[in-house]
């Protein structure tokens, strides 16, 4: 093949949503797309769909060194952008969450992303430039009540990404890290099965409380006004891969713009009552 070496990329959780439509939209402006999955009818797929897949799961390390050694052979050692998106959410209080549950959520969402960052890192570095770019949320800016294992993981990436961007200025290598409030995917329909996984509803003091929040999981409540398709990410994502000057931050959707305003102007108490407010209502 002779595809551009600057316009290669790894994209993780690529089975739907967020990962599957960042994957075809990039391979349609002419980028060559590593797209990933963990399960083999999933990577089946992708590769119907003309994309390069591979399977990884972020709680294998076994699993993130055989992709990368797939990848450099593939392009050479050439890969110029890497876009960690895989990741799920586990519900339930935080009193509620043993210690091994919140070990799973960090291994998924947040040490599984640290080390397949370090792997490719080196070619961006033999190549003088590249892009990372790491899928956040809203709530790695703000907590919410119920999401105490994500808002924990994210808020963790958020910090590493932030001091990796700082450590690697002037290498050529940037960080960007995107946003996004409510969009449409299979998220829920995952934390659903975690949650009813994980957590004992019926022994809880917040038992009441689950029920009416499994409702919501089952998509039973007033639909997301808010709640933009993927392709509102990928706009993002091209202008982070794409500018010559990307940005650190991305907000994507109302709520995260919004929530990223009150974070700055509000004091504690205030912004807490809102978050009250908009965690019960969601």
């Amino acid at each position: 093949m002779n595809e551009n070496p600057n316009r290669t990329i790894l994209i993780t959780g690529c089975s739907s949503g967020i990962g599957r439509d960042c994957a075809l939209g990039l391979k349609e402006r002419g980028w060559r797309v590593f797209a990933t999955a963990r399960r083999d009818e999933d990577i089946a797929e992708l590769e119907s769909l003309g994309l390069e897949a591979l399977h990884l799961d972020y709680t294998d390390p076994r699993s993130i060194e055989s992709c990368v050694r797939k990848v450099e052979a593939r392009t050479n050692g050439r890969l110029f952008a890497l876009f960690n998106n895989g990741a799920y959410g586990q519900p339930g209080a935080v009193e509620d969450l043993t210690r091994e549950v919140l070990r799973a959520q960090f291994e998924a969402n947040f040490f599984g992303w640290h080390d397949l960052t370090r792997r490719v890192l080196p070619m961006m570095r033999a190549q003088g430039a590249g892009r990372i770019v790491q899928n956040s949320s809203v709530l790695g800016i703000v907590a919410m009540k119920w999401r105490g294992a994500y808002n924990a993981s994210k808020f963790a990436l958020e910090g590493l990404s932030d001091t990796m961007r700082l450590e690697l200025r002037g290498s050529g290598i940037h960080v960007s890290i995107i946003e996004p409030g409510p969009i449409h995917s299979k998220f829920l329909q995952t934390a659903l099965k975690h949650f009813e996984a994980n957590i004992d509803i019926e022994s809880s003091p917040y038992r009441d409380i689950y029920l009416k929040r499994r409702q919501t999981l089952r998509g039973e409540g007033r639909p997301n006004p808010f709640k933009l398709p993927p392709e509102a990410v990928l706009k993002k994502l091209v202008h982070a891969l794409e500018s010559p000057r990307p940005k650190p931050k991305y907000h994507v959707t109302l709520p995260t713009h919004a929530m990223a305003l009150l974070r700055r102007v509000l004091p504690w108490r205030l912004l807490d009552a809102v978050l009250n407010r908009a965690s019960d209502a969601n």
